[in-house]
């Protein structure tokens, strides 16, 4: 299974939690967030990780061209897209970026939201379900009502995101086969600032 920690700030922070199990890391390409960082500031750290680790940058109604640049300037693998993205726009990217991995993040709010969901499947590579908040795009602590998603199997991998700590994170997985997960705000002792005991916390309740 994946783990992606996502809101990554620092390159310390980035490499140990890399060493400690993580499969991918997210960073924050909305200028309007807490926890955005910069081309370089990506790279920076980019450049401190091995190299089957997944990079991907999370953006929000970003230009194709703004992602291209961003993804050329920083050595991203991948690119989430959390804002009101068409199908057509991940077409259109996923040509123009073809080696890198496309996922969709959808804030869910009802059950409609699944059906909206897997109508992106055949036009990227991944989807990422997180909990819906009016004002805020993502790391917001919120959960997702895990019963909902029991019957949930889109025609890609996904990952389950929204509010997962530590101490849910062995509930939610009882409960939901997601292909990933995806944590931020549950591993931060501020926004952007990772708290390294609580991310060992998260591998060893993921071991057992």
């Amino acid at each position: 299974m994946r783990v992606k920690i996502c809101g990554i700030t620092k390159p310390i922070q980035g490499k140990t939690i890399a060493s400690l199990g993580a499969t991918a890391l997210g960073f924050i390409c909305v200028r309007a967030s807490p926890r955005y960082v910069t081309p370089e500031q990506i790279r920076a750290v980019i450049d401190e990780l091995p190299q089957q680790i997944d990079k991907i940058g999370v953006f929000a109604n970003s230009s194709k061209e703004e992602i291209a640049q961003t993804v050329a300037e920083s050595g991203l693998t991948g690119v989430q897209l959390h804002g009101d993205e068409s199908i057509e726009f991940c077409q259109q990217l996923r040509e123009s970026l073809p080696k890198v991995e496309i996922i969709k993040a959808l804030r869910i709010k009802n059950t409609d939201d699944f059906t909206k969901a897997k109508t992106y499947t055949k036009y990227v590579d991944t989807l990422l379900l997180d909990a819906y908040h009016p004002q805020q795009l993502g790391g917001t602590g919120k959960t997702l009502n895990w019963d909902t998603l029991q019957k949930f199997d889109p025609d890609c991998p996904w990952f389950l995101a929204g509010g997962l700590t530590p101490q849910n994170v062995s509930e939610a997985l009882e409960k939901v086969k997601p292909s990933g997960i995806d944590l931020s705000s549950g591993v931060e002792t501020a926004p952007g600032d990772k708290d390294l005991d609580k991310v060992r916390d998260l591998f060893e309740k993921l071991k057992n």
